[in-house]
């Protein structure tokens, strides 16, 4: 359990025990010098699977993937100097998204910083305000006491990891040589001091449960009486109301689409479901489920029609511009409801923050009598889903947007979807259709890069039920060093490849019409041989030539392996579809 060959192993293999005791089951390890210790450590400790991968970017990107889909923390771990660095976008997006992670860096210890010895960066606070915690370890002491001091730091650390809210913590670890397993009598002699029953007494894995100052009982907001009846009573006299149920990435999915579908149900309010919510995915739970919003918000009169007097949005805003656009012309007072301590609202409207779940919220109120305002709601939803479905069918050619509405009704049910930013996930918002599918949905919306698509997707799918991710051609190539998790893969990955050869997002923005330097400098086409491109990482590629055939290798899907289904699409000629047909969808309401 604990390795007495020296002072550094005692002090690894203490902090990978403590961890492992209070829950940990993955680490990922990238390889260097100065963290050898703590590769030996995690390598050798039982009920820890320890992962090792080449590049920290896509390291990083992976373990975010393993805890998004686990929702609990992994540890990521690797060698001083630019290697830590290499972390960064990852922990940016595992705290804008609120995933825990516990990122080790190994370092070299205060005597040989500052003065150019090899492999040395400054990385005290690297990642500045991002962690939820950061501390630098003592270095490595066989003392007693400093070992109960490194015990209860690390537990500590884990509980910074998930509380108050999920995220992530650095450890900066110093060590002096030697780094190997070199044999030390001194360490050797600890060994009859230090009863390890004793010494990690007491350390178990807890459930994550919430914090007690997120409990509704203690919810307290300024501009309200200190009970959380007085919004639920007020939401209750309005009849012009509408509920949003944003990005959200649920550990109990059917518990938190129930939980929305039970307000709904009580208030009388439409749902509004993103599509990077799983609400869509479970729309027998829910009469009152809106998916075509933003095409409805297109349409001015109804646009003005369907105005609400009170939003509730559960989670983070969806990511249609119009319906943003909408909330922020109409102003309705809203209220938003998400355990976080973080600022969800971009809009900086009317809005108040009830710091608290659905869960908890959707067990307190009656029901109150249906309203003309919820059967307007869904009379344009019927029609404008309807003729969303009649367009999709009858589209022939690869049309980007049709991949996000085949997904939804091909896919194995409660299939893991990871959605790469950029195009994919407006079209998933624009044209997944809903259904009773579980299908979960998976992305990094935290800071909406395209940073480590493919690590984070490898991440969901790990030991997982067989996955799928929908990207884009830059968004994969970015992140190609993700493939060399290949040997190390457990699981199966089906990549939906839409290759229009550049960035389709940037040509619906006004930059498209500047040419020079918009194709250069912005859609940046890079002219890749994906067929090739796989051969060299030993990854099955198939070109797809219709939906036929896309609708077949999707299901079931493969059980091992990693596999890409390229699309190869007219990345102007949809540009070009999108503006023209999306505003049309809602006219055939009026």
């Amino acid at each position: 359990m604990l390795d007495f060959s020296n002072t550094n192993t005692v002090w690894a293999s203490i902090l990978a025990e403590t961890f492992k005791r209070l829950g940990l089951t993955t680490a990922v390890i990238c390889p260097g010098s100065r963290s050898t210790p703590l590769a030996i450590a995690f390598a050798q400790t039982d009920g820890v699977e320890a992962i090792p991968i080449l590049d920290e970017r896509s390291a990083a990107f992976f373990a975010l993937g393993i805890a998004r889909q686990a929702g609990h923390p992994v540890v990521l771990v690797c060698t001083s100097g630019t290697a830590a660095a290499n972390f960064y976008p990852a922990v940016i997006e595992a705290r804008e998204s609120r995933v825990p992670l516990v990122v080790l860096t190994a370092d070299r210890p205060p005597e040989l910083r500052d003065c150019h010895s090899g492999q040395t960066i400054d990385q005290t606070k690297l990642y500045n305000t991002y962690p939820n915690w950061y501390a630098e370890l003592a270095l490595p002491s066989l003392d007693i006491e400093i070992l109960a001091y490194l015990r209860q730091t690390l537990i500590h650390a884990w509980e910074r990891s998930r509380y108050p809210v999920a995220g992530v913590v650095h450890l900066n670890i110093p060590f002096r040589d030697p780094l190997a397993p070199i044999p030390d009598t001194t360490a050797a002699a600890l060994q009859s001091q230090l009863e390890p029953e004793d010494f990690f007494y007491g350390i178990t894995s807890s459930p994550l449960t919430p914090h007690p100052g997120l409990r509704l009982a203690g919810l307290r907001l300024a501009s309200l009486t200190p009970t959380p009846l007085t919004p639920l009573q007020e939401w209750k006299q309005y009849d012009r109301g509408i509920i949003i149920a944003g990005i959200a990435q649920p550990q109990q999915p059917r518990e938190y689409c129930g939980a929305i579908a039970q307000l709904a149900k009580t208030l009388k309010f439409p749902v509004l479901a993103e599509a990077l919510s799983p609400a869509r995915n479970y729309a027998d739970l829910n009469p009152y489920l809106i998916s075509t919003y933003d095409l409805i918000v297109r349409n001015p009169q109804l646009a003005q029609q369907l105005q609400p007097k009170i939003v509730i949005q559960i989670g983070e805003l969806p990511t249609s511009k119009d319906l943003r656009h909408w909330l922020s012309v109409t102003q309705p007072q809203r209220w938003i409801v998400d355990p976080c301590d973080h600022n969800l609202d971009p809009l900086h409207g009317k809005t108040i923050h009830l710091r608290t779940t659905v869960e908890q919220l959707a067990q307190l109120i009656e029901p109150k009598a249906p309203t003309a305002y919820l059967q307007l709601w869904c009379d344009v939803e019927a029609k404008v889903r309807s003729a969303c479905d009649r367009t999709m069918t009858e589209i022939d050619h690869l049309f980007e947007g049709k991949a996000a509405w085949l997904l939804s009704q091909t896919l194995p049910p409660a299939t893991p979807l990871f959605v790469a930013n950029s195009m994919p996930v407006r079209d998933m918002e624009f044209f997944w259709k809903p259904s009773n599918s579980n299908i979960r949905p998976f992305f990094n919306r935290g800071a909406n890069g395209i940073d480590g698509t493919l690590s984070t997707a490898l991440g969901v799918a790990y030991r997982n039920q067989s996955s799928v991710l929908l990207t884009g051609d830059l968004a994969l190539l970015h992140d190609t060093n993700g493939f060399l998790i290949n040997n190390k893969f457990v699981g199966h990955l089906t990549i939906v490849l839409i290759n229009n050869n550049g960035g389709g997002i940037f040509e619906m923005l006004p930059i498209s019409k500047f040419e020079p330097p918009f194709e250069e400098f912005f859609a940046t086409p890079q002219n890749i041989d994906f067929a090739q491109l796989c051969a060299t990482y030993n990854v099955e590629h198939e070109l797809i030539y219709s939906w036929e055939q896309l609708q077949q290798k999707l299901n079931p899907l493969p059980t091992k392996g990693i596999r890409v289904l390229e699309l190869k699409t007219d990345r102007k000629a949809d540009a070009k579809w999108r503006k023209d047909n999306l505003g049309k969808l809602a006219t055939e309401y009026l």
